[in-house]
């Protein structure tokens, strides 16, 4: 095909005429500019189905997960923003390793279920570790036995998110403590290992890995997360059988911090150019998952707010910038590198929102940020009623956003339809299939109406 080239003067004048026509236009016509190139745009499903494809197992510190920043440049290079470039972001350095099998053992019979090791955890011993299991509700009930009912043993963590919580978020932070210092806690009782449940009301066969907090080798234990349906399997089996052995291996390993990148693109602002509106997520995921909805997904729609924006022709008074986080699931390395260079610049972030629930269907957004700010962002409810987007409440922004709370900026996150959320979170289902294109462009969408509505008429 001929490709034809305009001259750049002519170009220039034909973008300028298209701002100007966007200034005149109602905030009621924008938006619907806004959410229509949305919808008939396929360009960020298509780009979230490659990155799944070709870069899975992104986790900061593995070589996928730098060459998965440097495509997302390359992506935001191709719709010609004003500026693209990869941040430089110290990052813990954890290595999940090649094996890792458990086993319910049982009258010489050798029973497999599925596991996976946590993140910053450490390995068993070279030929596995065998011993008989103590299973608990909880932490609460682990605190409720001895040292000595427990010593030597593997501790059985089973606590299930509450399938009956509107919000699974809530049911996700009751449960998530006997992961992150489950086997912390286990070793202080003298335990030998942990195995905890892992975190999602779906009843399957794949282990749902995340992080634990990071420790010496004298003050945790080798642990895994084991799929829902084994967990039920296994503690079924300890009720009829209670000195049954559980065996398990990981080689994971924890190396010293290495070097990983954000990927940010930016149109630049016209009339304040040194104030910033970011809009992001996390482009990390776990290295047993493509990372579809955490956070593939969010990362593809932050991106998607600034191409719409060069498509309706709108010029932003502010600099609006689309940051890729890395390294979210580990150590946030990521989020405190945009933080200090935008501290060391002496950049002004007027807002900042994420992206890092899924991409199902918006909702609209939980803030953390002043009541007179969520006055003001709540008084455009009514500009958004249309497209079923009515949260505008006090909440949590993002993980990735919240080092820039230091320098006074308002956090958003963009709340959305959860219900199956934990279904996929960390997990080998987390993957491309899972999501919907409708729904991850409205989402887009939503960001940047609000977007918009701010850069216009401030904070």
């Amino acid at each position: 095909m001929k490709k034809i080239f305009l001259p750049l003067v002519l170009l220039m004048s034909l973008l300028s005429c298209k701002n100007d026509n966007i200034h005149r236009l109602s905030d009621e016509e924008v938006l619907n500019l806004i959410f229509n190139s949305a919808q008939n745009s396929t360009i960020a499903y298509e780009n979230l189905e490659y990155l799944t494809e070709n870069f899975p197992k992104r986790l900061a510190c593995y070589p996928q997960g730098i060459e998965a920043a440097k495509w997302t440049k390359q992506i935001m290079e191709s719709i010609n923003l004003d500026k693209v470039y990869l941040q430089e972001a110290q990052v813990m350095n954890w290595k999940r390793g090649n094996e890792e099998v458990g086993s319910i053992l049982l009258n010489g019979e050798k029973i497999p279920v599925n596991v996976c090791a946590l993140g910053r955890g450490i390995s068993t011993p070279k030929n596995g570790l065998e011993a008989q299991v103590i299973e608990v509700n909880g932490l609460e009930e682990l605190e409720k036995l001895t040292k000595d009912q427990v010593k030597g043993k593997i501790v059985f963590f089973n606590q299930a998110m509450n399938p009956t919580y509107k919000n699974p978020f809530r049911a996700y932070s009751e449960t998530a403590g006997q992961r992150f210092i489950g086997p912390i806690k286990a070793a202080e009782y003298g335990a030998v290992g942990a195995v905890i449940r892992s975190l999602t009301t779906r009843i399957d066969e794949f282990p749902h890995t995340g992080t634990t907090r990071k420790a010496s080798e004298n003050e945790t234990v080798p642990a895994v997360c084991i799929a829902t349906k084994h967990a039920n399997l296994l503690s079924q089996t300890l009720a009829v059988n209670p000195n049954l052995k559980f065996y398990f291996k990981t080689s994971c390993k924890n190396l010293p911090d290495t070097i990983s990148y954000n990927a940010v693109g930016e149109i630049t602002g016209a009339e304040f150019p040194n104030e910033f509106i970011t809009v992001g997520g996390h482009l990390d995921s776990w290295d047993n998952s493509p990372g579809a909805h955490d956070d593939g997904g969010g990362c593809m729609q932050a991106i998607e707010v600034l191409r719409i924006f060069k498509e309706i022709g709108y010029q932003p008074k502010h600099s609006i910038r689309a940051v890729m986080f890395m390294d979210e699931e580990i150590s946030q390395g990521g989020g405190r590198a945009y933080a200090e260079e935008a501290k060391q610049n002496g950049e002004k972030h007027i807002l900042a929102i994420e992206s890092d629930r899924g991409v199902t269907a918006p909702r609209g957004f939980t803030m953390d940020a002043s009541d007179e700010v969520i006055r003001k962002l709540a008084s455009y409810r009514a500009l958004f009623q249309p497209y079923d987007i009515t949260v505008f409440e006090k909440g949590y922004g993002g993980v990735d956003i919240a080092p820039l709370k230091d320098i006074g900026t308002p956090l958003l996150g963009l709340d959305v339809d959860a219900t199956h959320y934990f279904d996929w979170h960390h997990s080998a289902n987390d993957t491309f299939n899972q999501v919907k294109r409708e729904e991850m462009q409205k989402g887009a969408a939503t960001m940047a109406a609000l977007i918009y509505l701010v850069d216009k008429y401030g904070i």
